[in-house]
């Protein structure tokens, strides 16, 4: 399944320096790590005993995932003193974002949020002048103008990350809203009886599952898809990242001319069921990605980790 003319990359992503600063060592699209360790053996022509470093799979957490931070893509910290700014329209059902809020910050990165009312566009450039990315989660009902657009794809044309969340209709507004104008694109639909699924990487790129060998899938070999989720209509600008368990795009990425953005079908998995597969290693590597150490160098790493 193809979301634009560009091939899908499955190799692996080659990183500039400053971005090695802020990743991890494994950070390298892997979506199963292998830990190096050390094992001491016996040269069976001298009898002498050497010591060698062999890579074995990682340890796997409860849902078969790499265990432990260092399998995440960012070092922890990495970020400190970056800080996300969220534009929240929906948060019934306990949504509060805590859980978000607590895997950003352990790679550093601060969360500013305006919670079910749209920020004045003065108060939204004033905000944005301080914030490394925008994430909107849309309501159901659209609460941006033209005014606040205008101001975001400033700060998008910047270079800064944009992440919109959506979900089944009538969830889709704000988020559509502004892809449509970013990114040429939207989601609609609703496979509220395909939700509640993990999805694995996948075998070939139309299949469900994770997109293999990507930055955003470091650590990850399975992910909960979410509650319900909407899907990202065929278009010539993004790439699928990953395809649910009915067989429909539900998260994509953009990456172009120095941009990335990533538009999203599924905000239920910010919320519902957090401790499921992956969740909070594909927060913490989708923050770390919409940085775009690659463009900004020093600029966002943290003292410390340079």
């Amino acid at each position: 399944m193809r979301l634009s003319s560009l091939a899908v990359l499955v190799a692996v992503v080659t990183l500039s320096p400053a971005a090695h600063a802020q990743y991890n060592d494994f950070a390298k699209g892997q979506n199963a790590p292998r830990a190096a360790s050390s094992e001491t053996i016996r040269d069976e022509a001298t009898g002498k005993l050497q010591t060698k470093t062999v890579y074995k799979p990682a340890p796997r957490d409860a849902n078969g995932n790499a265990q432990g931070n260092q399998y995440d893509l960012a070092r922890d910290g990495a970020f400190e003193g970056q800080t996300v700014a969220v534009m929240q329209f929906y948060s019934e059902g306990g949504f509060d974002f805590e859980e978000p809020r607590r895997a950003l910050k352990a790679k550093g990165f601060s969360v500013y949020r305006w919670s079910n009312t749209a920020p004045s566009p003065e108060e939204l450039e004033r905000g944005l002048a301080k914030a490394n990315q925008l994430w909107i989660i849309s309501g159901d009902a659209k609460h941006l103008n033209d005014k606040h657009l205008a101001i975001i794809k400033r700060f998008f044309e910047a270079g800064h990350g944009v992440y919109l969340w959506g979900d089944n209709p009538p969830y889709t507004g704000d988020s559509n809203f502004v892809a449509q104008a970013l990114l040429g694109a939207t989601m609609t639909a609703d496979v509220y009886e395909q939700g509640e699924q993990t999805v694995d990487v996948q075998t070939a790129p139309s299949r469900p599952g994770l997109r293999k060998a990507h930055l955003l899938t470091t650590g990850i070999e399975h992910l909960y898809e979410g509650h319900t989720v909407a899907t990202i209509l065929p278009n010539q600008t993004l790439e699928p990242l990953i395809v649910g368990s009915a067989g429909k795009v539900v998260t994509a990425t953009y990456e172009r001319n120095g941009r990335r953005a990533i538009l999203d079908g599924g905000f239920t998995r910010l919320y519902i069921k957090w401790d499921t597969a992956g969740t909070a290693r594909y927060v913490k590597n989708a923050a770390a990605w919409l940085a775009n150490a690659e463009r900004f160098g020093s600029a966002v790493v943290a003292q410390g980790k340079r």
